[in-house]
């Protein structure tokens, strides 16, 4: 017999309102994440990205709409929900006093598993994430990237259905970025659904199936990464630095899609590189180039480039 689970989606927000006082972080949003996807959602410091998830995983009560998760009411049903999330958190909240394999035994416990069960899915997780060499070191010898590791093994103990994610490879060196990203990837082969929330573009492009960008509590745009780019930006970028007063003229005249940063010009095109060809032949050749568009460049034309706190 078919689980009905299977034609809902794992997460559905409806009308999603987080309020702190009379501050709107989350204002009024809906997405669906399905079974088996890698789901983002982006935005600058304090777009609502951690209050959306902090509801999602229990920790924060709604202000408003409604949200499930499995199905199931996120008010109402909660203590059924938890059994089956893994969440791993922007800090690395990990017991310093334990090694390695104890904050994966002994957080086991806070689900019911029994201690042979624990001690056998933590070896499983060490082998998984290249931790088995470290298992007796205490957490305060490992390198940042290993606790980031041992965090998002903590969070599978349980054998999440649901692994979410706020920021995890945030202060990584390259190559640690690198060894997670491959994880996450063979996580979500074997099915697990995931939830991301990141300030790393390439990190979105490459993992997503689909995201949302949400600033000011609000979602500007969703879809397919590739989608995104295609539509906001296009597919290539003609990128001018310094500019001259010719090229903003011509760009104007022509009507082309474009932003001027005052230091350096951006104009969004599909495929034309004989477009390209024309802008350096007159304006521009030493100092102009021709480049793939990115999701860092639809997020920045969104959301705006000023700083954030």
């Amino acid at each position: 017999m078919a689980n009905p689970e299977q034609s809902i989606p794992v997460v559905a927000a409806e009308n999603l309102r987080k309020c702190y006082g009379s501050f709107v972080a989350v204002n009024d949003i809906s997405f669906n994440v399905g079974r088996g996807e890698l789901f983002g959602i982006l935005g600058p410091n304090g777009a609502g990205k951690t209050s959306t998830i902090r509801m999602i995983y229990g920790f924060s009560p709604l202000s408003g709409g409604s949200l499930t998760v499995f199905g199931k009411n996120v008010t109402t049903d909660w203590r059924s929900i938890r059994a089956r999330l893994g969440v791993c958190h922007q800090d690395n909240n990990l017991d310093t006093e334990m090694s390695v394999r104890q904050n994966l035994e002994v957080f086991g416990t806070f689900f019911g598993i029994p201690a042979p069960v624990a001690r056998k899915r933590a070896t499983d997780l060490l082998e998984f994430f290249g931790l088995a060499h470290r298992e007796k070191a205490r957490v305060g010898e490992l390198s940042g990237g290993l606790m980031r590791r041992l965090v998002l093994a903590r969070a599978l103990i349980n054998e999440p259905e649901l692994l979410i994610l706020d920021e995890p490879t945030t202060g990584l060196d390259p190559q640690s970025r690198q060894q997670l990203w491959e994880q996450l990837a063979r996580l979500k082969k074997r099915g697990v659904t995931i939830l991301l929330t990141t300030h790393y573009m390439e990190e979105a492009a490459q993992l997503c199936d689909r995201l949302i960008i949400i600033d000011r509590g609000r979602i500007l745009v969703e879809g397919r990464p590739r989608d995104l780019v295609g539509e906001y930006v296009g597919n290539q970028v003609i990128e001018s630095s310094p500019v001259c007063e010719g090229l903003r003229e011509f760009v104007k005249a022509r009507k082309l899609d474009h932003e001027d940063l005052g230091h350096r010009l951006l104009i969004y095109c599909k495929n034309d590189e004989a477009l390209y060809r024309e802008i350096t032949g007159q304006y521009c050749q030493d100092n102009c180039i021709l480049r793939m568009g990115t999701l860092e460049d639809v997020f920045l034309k969104l959301t705006g480039r000023e700083l954030r706190e």
